[in-house]
């Protein structure tokens, strides 16, 4: 996989490309990554990338001539790469949102600043609009740093386990269950017995209650878009019980 960030700010992103998963997987060449100053397409001796609006208004708008540009020269040959907007007005990233660009040959991001963007940018070029969530980050880069880092994590060969990524939260459509690990009692803090039972049966049964109580007592929301099966739906009502709620 292919991925270009274009913004006007791109020493902002050295951290995030130099360490972690990022900086492995850029290392065993399982993705490219560049971050392209846009201002460098800019027409003019000055380079400007931003203009009062038509009509008036307060604020800059960014221009639509250093993008358009900017996009057509970091563009793979043959491909047609999604080409992502950073913008509070776009949809909320979410898990099966990194999964589906995961799959992508190349993905380009677009960081803007100021008050917004020439509307031609949205309707002529843009193929998805995102949002990391319904708040204002001074500009698009902390949105795709972060979104970045949750699909390259989803790259076949970026974890050192496979399975990992499969049973993140969000993954499974239910959020993760507890995890322990050595000692098995630290302080009077005991590790639950069934993980130390190796009954891998019980143990996986007991990690799906767990996920189920979990979702249902942090982000009972999920339950919406999730389809139980009928063990799951007794289990739950077991959960309501012993929480003390129906």
């Amino acid at each position: 996989m292919k991925i270009d960030i274009l913004s006007i700010f791109p020493e902002m992103f050295t951290g995030i490309l130099t360490e972690s998963i990022i900086k492995k997987a850029i290392e065993k060449q399982i993705v490219e990554i560049k971050v392209t100053d846009f201002r460098q397409y800019a027409e003019g001796k000055h380079q400007v990338v931003d203009d009062y609006p038509y009509g008036g208004g307060a604020g800059m708008l960014l221009k639509a001539q250093p993008i358009f540009d900017a996009v057509d020269a970091v563009k793979l040959p043959e491909k047609k790469p999604r080409i992502i907007l950073m913008d509070p007005a776009g949809k909320p990233f979410n898990q099966k949102m990194a999964e589906e660009f995961a799959r992508e040959d190349q993905l380009i991001f677009i960081c803007g600043h100021y008050e917004g963007y020439d509307e031609r940018i949205r309707e002529h070029l843009v193929t998805d609009e995102v949002s990391l969530g319904d708040y204002i980050l001074t500009g698009g880069e902390i949105g795709a740093m972060a979104m970045t880092d949750s699909i390259v994590r989803l790259l076949p060969g970026a974890l050192g386990n496979a399975s990992s990524a499969v049973h993140d939260s969000f993954s499974s459509g239910l959020l993760e269950h507890p995890h322990y690990t050595r000692p098995a009692d630290y302080a009077g803090m005991k590790v639950p017995d069934v993980l130390l039972s190796g009954n891998h049966a019980v143990i996986e049964d007991w990690r799906r209650r767990e996920s189920l109580r979990r979702t249902y007592l942090r982000r009972p929301d999920l339950f919406d878009s999730y389809t139980m099966s009928e063990k799951e739906e007794q289990w739950l009502e077991e959960i309501k019980n012993e929480e003390g709620t129906k």
